[in-house]
């Protein structure tokens, strides 16, 4: 009897006779994992979604479609650097990150998610950013980035204590909120290439990417045009150097501010009160009177005032 039909019979028995097959004996219970799992996209207290980002080309810092940018420079005064004295970031600059565009996400936040591809987001108005992908500008590198995870900062591209000391004394407080909040002058990277720029300016530090180069004085040029502020000979000249390398590089589309700080309103003047009665030139007058005006029986007005000796007198 071949097999084929020695299979079917015993199939066939089974049927007959009620049978069935054993279950296999219940798989040992699996141990639960300590690490917390991710949390759902769906989760009611915590919704991420993706960003519009997943799918293009995501080129992090502000956009420099105005003038060229060696023009921009040659219109920026060149000065010395101001003495740092009175600094304080917080105090100067604002406490904290602000909304520089009224989109109800402070600028940390919008330069995230401008910077980086593959944006996911904590909450469900894109707001607060949960982690992405940098290709960092500073030194080429590629980035995957997430919440507290200290791979990336928000670097003001003119660093504010330079700022601080090549004219910024002279903008008023909102001023120099905008200045710190300004998209044009913030851009995510590499928070330890970030920190070793530290406050340099372009002479005495430029990103280790040669290829970002041109972009980065560019914007530094933009922002100094912007908030009137100057550059010493040394970095016009670290400036010069590299935007020769790419003549056509362009700056922002800036409108220069005028600096609104340090402006005391001047007190109205007062016209000097004029005594009763009638005076008589050269008379002393009384310390109360120092000031105001009398009139003689001629008409004519004077003044009570010191004379050479220091006294005071009804003088012409």
């Amino acid at each position: 009897m071949s097999r084929k039909i020695f299979a079917l019979l015993c199939a066939a028995v089974l049927v007959l006779t009620g049978c069935s097959v054993a279950p296999e004996s219940p798989a040992p219970a699996t141990a639960v994992s300590e690490s917390v799992l991710e949390p759902s996209l769906t989760s009611p207290d915590l919704v991420i979604e993706l960003a519009s980002t997943k799918s293009r080309k995501v080129n992090p810092g502000p956009k420099l479609d105005g003038p060229k940018a060696l023009s921009m420079l040659k219109s920026l005064p060149v000065k010395g650097k101001a003495p740092a004295t009175g600094y304080n970031r917080n105090k100067k600059f604002g406490n904290g990150w602000k909304d520089f565009d009224r989109d109800k996400c402070d600028e940390r936040q919008d330069t995230l998610s401008r910077d980086m591809s593959k944006v996911r987001f904590k909450d469900r108005k894109k707001c607060t950013v949960a982690s992405g992908t940098l290709h960092d500008k500073y030194t080429g590198k590629k980035i995957n980035w997430k919440v507290k995870s200290g791979s990336v900062d928000i670097d003001h591209v003119v660093a504010l204590k330079n700022s601080w000391i090549s004219g910024a004394q002279k903008l008023s407080s909102s001023q120099r909120q905008a200045l710190a909040n300004d998209p044009l002058n913030l851009i995510a990277a590499d928070a330890s290439a970030n920190r070793k720029k530290g406050d340099k300016n372009a002479a005495e530090w430029l990103p280790k990417n040669k290829g970002f180069r041109c972009q980065y004085v560019a914007t530094q040029i933009s922002v100094k045009k912007k908030y009137a502020l100057s550059v010493t000979k040394a970095e016009k000249n670290a400036m010069t150097k590299v935007l020769n390398t790419c003549r056509n590089q362009k700056g922002a589309k800036v409108t220069a501010i005028k600096p609104a700080g340090n402006q005391k309103k001047a007190a109205p003047k007062k016209s000097p009160s004029t005594v009763k009665g009638t005076v008589h030139p050269g008379s002393y007058c009384k310390k109360a009177d120092k000031g105001k005006h009398g009139k003689a029986k001629s008409g004519k007005v004077y003044t009570c005032k010191y004379d050479a000796n220091g006294k005071l007198r009804w003088r012409a």
